[in-house]
């Protein structure tokens, strides 16, 4: 039996007793809702099954094992409300399963030699969409399980999570529903994502990835295809854009997604756009709206949301869609005229949402609730009502910090949000310890989510702050543009004014015991910021960037990242990537620095911290080096349990290691 946890007790290890839910899925005729729950098992492993309830009698009930290990996601109701696609990792690699929507065993309709994910169901429910990857042309079974080097002919040939691509590609597949038969519907030695079907069941909407054109695999092409003897493929845009989660409109004539065409590269809003099938019409319905259309509100407990995409009301005349401002994450409708109005904010993260006719099933996380499903109603009033309490056996309020917003000036008049965390031991009248946290994007945003991370130091006597400084979302088009080839400029000055701010604000921040940990891009900013001054007294750089030079050319993606983010290339100013990079300065640090950093992280590889520390170790610094086996750039959400909280200890041990001896 799970221990509820007191007041001040929380602990690294406290993850391993909560649980998370996502995907909510609406049933056809609105009476019951399937969502997925993750927990950590006994042996460390994670689990994830599918969870029934009926919104009648509120009763909840398992609907698939939740066996060590076993991964069941993406449940996906048939249009007769009859059965549940869903996928399952139970037969040794993920593939398409089905349970009856009535109680029984589950079946898997899909054997894909590379396994199966995304269900769609026609709307006649005789088919499912599934995408599935392609064994390289000319590949041979037996010759893969020998010892055989790897050729490299595309730029693109290694991921983050994902490791060597191997000329793996995702194509989009048909299976049969009641034989399992399999039609391989694209066959382009390129990535396919985003399938669905048309109403009528006679076209597919997918998003392509394109070939490698101004040095960038991220662009991509929509199409349709219509099923059918020639099988045809049209593409409906000529330019390359960014499209995510195609969806059809009602009548079929019309396709909403989320996307934008690069104007700002990788700070560009994701807007709501609308395309007409025949003429090829795009119309960006947000366009004069400076509103960041998708989810990007950071937390350390919910990753790998499928995006929801912008999603045709009944009667074709409006869109719903999640977005994000101010640190939160609200649900949106957008009129076809241009007209916008939030159907659902405050202070709260909303992280996944289905919508079925004018109701919703949504997932709902704030500072001091990990996560619920709620039901809401999408038109007239809107009213929400909730339909779990997953963490409460666990997780008591009063264990809990909740923070406070604060906003201030920067050093060039830019205003800048922020929020400050006090202690769960707070007492008027003293002064506690405080850990400055920078987020990682740059192009995210920190607000009212939970996270693990925050509140476990909250709970061992440190105050929080973390704030959006330029660069991050939720503040418009120009803000989230604002760092761009100025990295360690503005959005340092922005970063640094916080922490004074907040020491100027309160009366508990002992400004003489500041500490500062950041990941990804708050990793280069921990290392900028030590390189620049001596105010914190311990740091810690987590999968971080310390040299822009050798970035280029060893990560997935930092042969387009470091031109749009930094402003060159390695060929074009070398320079310019050496001024920008932390590297530059080691002879100035004087920071004990503590160094974290995945063995197996292809965005910010192991080398940046490799030469941190041997660069500070050579100067005779303070530092220390601690590398995570089998892990990827995304650790601290959803690495190994064990290591999770590991790296949490050696985090919170290095900022404890340092506060004492100023203390003595």
């Amino acid at each position: 039996m799970k221990t509820k946890i007191e007041k001040e007790n929380l602990q690294a290890t406290s993850l391993y007793d909560l649980v998370f839910v996502g995907d909510p899925q609406l049933s056809p005729d609105g009476k019951k809702v399937i969502y997925v729950k993750k927990k950590i098992t006994e042996d460390r492993e994670y689990a994830s099954y599918l969870v029934m309830i009926d919104r009648e009698s509120g009763e909840e009930v398992a609907w698939t094992s939740p066996g060590s290990r076993h991964l069941d996601s993406s449940p996906r109701w048939s249009p007769d409300g009859k059965e549940i696609a869903f996928v399952s990792n139970r037969s040794g690699e993920n593939q398409i399963w089905i349970i009856s929507a009535f109680g029984g065993e589950a079946e898997q309709v899909t054997s894909l030699k590379n396994g199966a994910s995304r269900p769609v169901w026609k709307p006649d429910g005789t088919e499912l969409l599934v995408l599935s990857e392609s064994t390289p042309k000319g590949g041979d079974e037996k010759e893969e399980k020998r010892k055989k080097a790897l050729v490299v002919e595309e730029l693109h040939y290694k991921a983050d999570g994902k490791g060597f691509l191997k000329g793996k590609h995702t194509q989009v597949v048909v299976i049969d529903r009641k034989t399992g038969d399999e039609n391989w519907v694209t066959d382009a030695e390129l990535n396919h994502s985003d399938a669905s079907w048309s109403p009528d069941g006679k076209q597919i909407a997918y998003v392509r990835s394109r070939r490698e054109e101004k040095g960038s695999y991220v662009q991509s092409d929509l199409f349709i295809h219509n099923l059918g003897e020639e099988c045809e493929a049209e593409r409906l845009n000529s330019e390359g854009s960014s499209f995510i989660a195609p969806r059809w409109s009602p009548d079929g004539s019309s396709l909403s997604y989320i996307g934008h065409n690069f104007e700002y590269e990788s700070a560009t809003l994701n807007r709501v756009w609308t395309v007409e099938i025949e003429s090829k019409k795009f119309t960006c319905l947000t366009e004069t709206i400076d509103l960041e259309c998708s989810d990007v509100l950071i937390s350390d407990l919910h990753w790998g949301i499928e995006p929801s995409g912008a999603v045709w009301n009944e009667d074709g005349k409006a869109l719903y869609f999640l977005a994000s401002e101010h640190g939160n994450t609200g649900i949106y409708s957008i009129h076809l005229d241009g007209t916008l109005r939030q159907i659902a904010g405050g202070d709260r993260h909303h992280y996944a949402l289905h919508v079925a006719g004018g109701e919703a099933a949504v997932a709902i996380s704030d500072p001091v609730n990990v996560g619920d499903i709620y039901t809401l109603s999408l038109e007239g009033e809107s009213s929400i009502e909730r339909i779990t309490s997953c963490n409460e056996e666990v997780l008591s309020a009063d264990s809990l910090s909740t923070p406070q917003p604060y906003t201030y000036e920067s050093r060039d008049g830019l205003n800048i949000q922020g929020w400050i965390m006090k202690p769960t031991s707070f007492e008027e009248g003293k002064q506690y310890p405080t850990v400055l946290e920078i987020h990682g994007g740059p192009h995210m945003m920190y607000g009212n989510s939970f996270m693990h991370e925050f509140q476990l130091l909250a709970s061992r006597g440190y105050a929080v702050v973390y704030t959006n400084p330029r660069g991050s979302h939720g503040y418009g088009q120009e803000f989230v543009n604002g760092c761009r080839g100025d990295y360690g400029g503005g959005d340092y000055d922005d970063v640094m004014a916080g922490i004074e701010a907040a020491v100027a604000q309160t009366s508990f921040i002992d400004s003489e015991q500041l500490f500062v940990t950041g990941g990804s891009y708050g990793g280069f900013m921990t290392n900028w910021i030590v390189g620049k001054t001596n105010v914190f007294k311990a740091a810690v750089t987590q999968r971080s960037i310390s040299n822009w030079l050798s970035f280029y050319g060893v990560s997935d993606i930092g042969y387009f990242f470091t031109k749009w983010e930094v402003g060159a290339d390695l060929d074009e100013d070398p320079t310019k990537l050496w001024d920008h990079s932390p590297l530059k300065y080691v002879d100035q640090i004087d920071t004990p620095l503590l160094i974290l950093h995945s063995e197996l992280d292809y965005r910010c590889p192991i080398e940046q911290g490799e030469q941190l520390f041997v660069a500070l170790k050579h100067r005779e610094k303070k530092t220390k080096f601690v590398r995570f086996p089998e892990s990827d750039h995304n650790l601290s959400r959803n690495g190994h349990p064990e290591l999770r909280v590991e790296r949490l200890n050696h985090l919170i041990g290095w900022f404890d290691e340092h506060l004492e001896s100023e203390k003595n």
